[in-house]
């Protein structure tokens, strides 16, 4: 090489890392004793929070969420904290209103957070407008992403409209999303440089080893200028992780790119996770199942995350024998459904109806609330139109909206506070039962009554929801 480029690493362990693994059940009490060694390392930034570890942390761990990030801020003081958010879903399953957005941004950013990667389940740049504004407003650092997936609609020049219109938005860099760990080396050649004709912003690339191929897929990114890649430390890489830290940081450096890490500390962080991966093994929390590839992910384009969730949903119902016929299922249903990509909440969504049409017997004779306030437009524009049958089929002759989704919905956090003003503490408080209402509500029973809900309670509430 003529000169020394350097490779930035986003660290995923405390976020993605156990969420594909093991549908986010990493305790808070497992992390906080290798927080200051992670911050030695010489990560870009260590992705620690969003996603479902907020509703993991309440629904199952008992643990506050904001609390998790405050503990963590105070063990991490130089390596940037990285959050990803749902855009106008937050942190949970439905389109909340511009200010709860706003509030939620604000108290995240004042708890630790420095840069938010928001991303639109339908890559529908106008269920980011609100997270980018308050972003601003509060002073993060705003990376746009662009969920990757394949179908007819899906095409370079796809990729590229849709990176004009998030730089227009005011991104200060770009995540490629590969949440099913389909982007192969082919097609990332073609796609990053195209990006860069488009936008001078850093491009950071997001993808798991599901089917295989992700370190292949990083390799070529960086040849081509990828800036910064998301990875795990080995104990916690692979399957439907991300690739492992160690292994593509030595081999950068042999290829003579600067990643900035420190190969004895990274050693020091793989070390203290291994007896972590053991107990939750032990514990049959991580499935063995979930940490081999797959090359299948590349016909079903499953992401990691949904493919432990829909396994633990099957193994609840006693079908696991199913689990294959279930997974040949859901790019039927996407394709039925204009091909949204396969990222939360969209994702639960198109798995769970795949489930209730195998586990029924007939195809979409149980359709959920969310599938159906999607075809009517609530959760913004499918990537291709819905067959009018499909739309009969599912909602009727009822109206689609075609607008802002969010438009639609009249302020709220004031409304929230009121209603559980006779629990709730602080506006954190507030947004854990605005986003989880009945979940929420419980959990600050446990946080701040001297009476604790049952465990049976709790397993109600969420069987549920």
């Amino acid at each position: 090489m003529n000169k020394k480029k350097e490779v930035k690493f986003t660290e995923t362990v405390l976020r993605d890392g156990h969420q594909s693994l093991m549908a986010t059940r990493m305790k808070t009490e497992d992390m906080l004793p290798i927080l200051e060694k992670m911050d030695e390392a010489g990560y870009y930034a260590i992705e620690c929070w969003g996603g479902a570890t907020f509703d993991a942390s309440i629904r199952f761990l008992n643990e506050d969420p904001w609390e998790r990030l405050r503990e963590i801020k105070k063990r991490v003081t130089h390596t940037p904290l990285q959050m990803l958010l749902r855009g106008q879903n937050l942190l949970g399953y439905r389109h909340y209103a511009d200010d709860i957005v706003d509030k939620f941004i604000e108290k995240t950013i004042e708890n630790g957070i420095d840069i938010i990667r928001v991303f639109d389940a339908l890559n529908d740049s106008r269920n980011m407008e609100a997270c980018i504004n308050a972003i601003k407003k509060h002073g993060g650092h705003a990376q746009l992403t662009i969920c990757y997936t394949i179908s007819p609609v899906h095409t370079v020049h796809y990729y590229q409209d849709l990176t004009k219109r998030l730089v227009e938005l005011g991104a200060d860099s770009i995540c490629i999303k590969d949440m099913a760990g389909i982007l192969t080396p082919y097609v990332v050649k073609e796609l990053i440089p195209a990006l860069k004709q488009v936008t001078s912003l850093p491009i950071e690339i997001h993808t798991h080893a599901t089917s295989g191929v992700s370190e292949m897929t990083y390799l070529t990114a960086i040849e081509v200028e990828a800036d910064i890649i998301d990875t795990a430390i080995s104990p916690f890489s692979g399957g439907t992780s991300q690739p492992a830290t160690e292994s593509l940081s030595i081999v950068l450096t042999e290829l003579g790119y600067d990643t900035h890490l420190n190969k004895e500390v990274l050693e020091e962080i793989a070390d203290y996770f291994k007896p972590i991966k053991d107990h939750y093994l032990k514990e049959m929390i991580l499935d063995p199942k979930m940490m081999t590839a797959d090359p299948k992910a590349l016909l079903y384009q499953v992401p990691g995350g949904m493919l432990s969730n829909l396994y633990s949903q099957l193994k609840q119902a006693n079908a696991k024998e199913r689990y294959e016929e279930v997974l040949r299922e859901v790019p039927k249903v996407r394709e039925d459904l204009g091909f949204p990509p396969l990222v939360t909440p969209m994702s639960q969504m198109i798995g769970t109806q795949a489930v209730f049409n195998v586990l029924s017997g007939e195809r979409y004779k149980i359709i959920p609330n969310e599938i159906k306030d999607y075809v009517r437009g609530l959760y913004g524009t499918p990537p291709a139109p819905i067959s009018e049958s499909m739309r009969l089929l599912i909602i009727g002759k009822e109206e689609v909206i075609t607008g802002r989704p969010a438009d639609l919905l009249e302020p709220e956090f004031e409304k929230q506070k009121k209603e559980i003003s006779s629990l709730a503490k602080t506006d954190e408080d507030v947004l854990i039962y605005a986003m989880f209402p009945q979940l929420g509500e419980t959990f600050l029973k446990n946080k701040y009554q001297s009476k604790k809900v049952s465990v049976k309670e709790v397993i109600r509430i969420n069987a549920s929801m």
